[in-house]
């Protein structure tokens, strides 16, 4: 479930995808050179890497990520697997120009695990089970920069700020540098500071690759309630936040964020649903995108995340008037920026069971419940689409549509609230799309269409359109063939 995706500079591509916790993290990873070219198909002959999160780690036979796959003799029992993450850095000059390669995984307490790859995943170092400096986290994510820096950040559940800490030793440790996202004029409309505050909901943290003078700028994208009364008084997040740290790159033990609005929906508006996402350009420029559950939001910002454009709504085609979630953003070059998320051939919140799935609701008596049914061919149909611009920061950027996935990947329900509801989870929260050295998009997602071989035995039926038959979400990986036309890679870049 909810898998991740990144492509290093060399063009390796990694997948991390998790189990659940204490099930640990699973990761793959597909090198042209070490795994072999592509396959007749085009499809690619990935590696798996076993679990990372467990190297050494109540490993019950001789320890390591490639004994920890689930076998009776080793029950993949790992302390995380809650949420997963993975960042890779730059080529390092003092390890064969290998990338390395950071990966995170979660559990409410104590935290954060961290390990590393310095071998493009074959070998992880021994898990360090408490990298966050705060115990009892929520939702980490990462990103980094050159060979051996990288960032997390994560929700401490006491205050709910969004707490960032610096590796600078490639993710074996997170304390050199400490800062919060969210900073203290911001914080009473974001943070969890009364038992009925709404709180925030954070992006994944991004940090400036480019060459520019903005180069190694932090920015973690959220969105809240939009004042104070919203949040003490439980109203929904309808509020888009970007924070840019611009003395992170200065190297001290400190560092701080300053927070900048980006758009404020209608009253009652629900932009909070999982998760947000931002991407920053090879020129310094920034996109943040988000759903109200029927609509993906595009906005940019070609001033350091200062002004924005005012959001769009960028999904169209068959997708518009549906119910359209987790959309996901990757930038590149000049310009460049796809955007991916699930979009259902129905139209009503993806949460709702009665519109979502007809027949599966108590007022139906349950219909789709007797272990004979077919109702499934009436639920929501689910497809992964993309869209794509190569002028994103433009005031009216030019976006091409297209469906990414070959065949439905879900259907019913989809969940928006996390562990709350009573929506489907078995896609999780989330997928990823990432964007590799040739300007093409690599999409991780999460796919249940597949009835599971242990249907028959677990339920007495392993009908496909019978929602009694078991099915789990598992990893599927598509990438573009060619990159788009026109992609930019020269300029000038983003106002200071």
């Amino acid at each position: 479930m909810e898998p991740g995706a990144r492509v290093d500079a060399q063009g390796t591509a990694y997948v991390v995808s998790i189990r659940g916790v204490p099930g640990g993290v699973d990761l793959w990873r597909w090198s042209k050179t070490l795994d072999g070219p592509p396959n007749s198909n085009r499809t690619l002959p990935f590696k798996y890497e076993g679990q990372p999160d467990n190297c050494g780690i109540f490993s019950f036979t001789n320890g390591g990520c490639a004994n920890n796959v689930g076998t009776p003799e080793n029950l993949g029992v790992a302390p995380g697997g809650g949420d997963a993450d993975i960042a890779v850095n730059a080529t390092d000059p003092a390890n064969s120009s290998i990338p390395n390669v950071a990966l995170t995984s979660l559990t409410l307490a104590p935290g954060v695990t961290g390990t590393h790859s310095t071998d493009r995943g074959d070998n992880f170092t021994a898990p360090n089970v408490a990298e966050a400096l705060i115990p009892g986290d929520d939702r980490q994510w990462n990103d980094a920069i050159d060979p051996k820096t990288v960032y997390l950040i994560y929700h401490d559940v006491a205050t709910f700020n969004i707490d960032v800490q610096r590796s600078t030793d490639g993710g074996v440790t997170y304390g050199a540098a400490l800062g919060e996202a969210i900073d203290a004029a911001t914080f009473p409309a974001a943070g969890d500071v009364t038992p009925t505050s709404t709180a925030n909901l954070a992006a994944q943290i991004k940090v400036d690759l480019s060459n520019c003078a903005s180069r190694s700028n932090l920015y973690q994208l959220f969105v809240e309630p939009d004042n104070v009364s919203e949040n003490t008084g439980g109203q929904p997040m309808r509020s888009a936040y970007v924070g840019v740290s611009l003395d992170a790159k200065l190297g001290l033990p400190t560092f701080t964020f300053t927070d900048y609005k980006i758009y404020t929906g209608p009253v009652g508006a629900t932009n909070g649903n999982i998760f947000p996402a931002l991407a920053v350009d090879q020129f310094g420029f920034l996109y943040a995108v988000w759903s109200d559950n029927s609509n993906v939001f595009f906005t940019s910002s070609s001033n350091l995340g200062r002004t924005w454009t005012p959001a769009r709504v960028v999904n169209k085609g068959a997708t518009k008037g549906r119910a359209n979630v987790f959309p996901w953003v990757a930038a590149d070059a000049n310009g460049h920026v796809v955007v991916a998320w699930l979009g259902a051939d129905k139209a009503g919140n993806s949460n709702d069971r009665a519109v979502m799935e007809p027949g599966h609701t108590p007022e139906d008596n349950g219909p789709c419940t007797d272990g004979t049914s077919t109702c499934m061919t009436k639920w929501a149909q689910w497809n992964v689409y993309v869209l794509e611009t190569v002028n994103g920061h433009a005031a009216t950027p030019t976006f091409n549509q297209f469906t990414a996935s070959d065949h439905v990947i879900h259907r019913g329900t989809i969940s928006t609230g996390g562990l709350g509801g009573g929506a489907d989870r078995n896609l999780a929260d989330f997928f990823q799309v990432a964007l590799d050295p040739q300007h093409r998009a690599n999409i991780a997602f999460a796919d249940d269409h597949v009835v599971s071989p242990l249907s028959l035995r677990r339920t007495g039926t392993d009908n496909p359109d019978d929602p009694v038959s078991f099915r789990v979400g598992v990893p599927y990986f598509t990438y573009r063939l060619q990159a788009p036309a026109g992609v930019v890679t020269t300029g000038s870049c983003a106002a200071p």
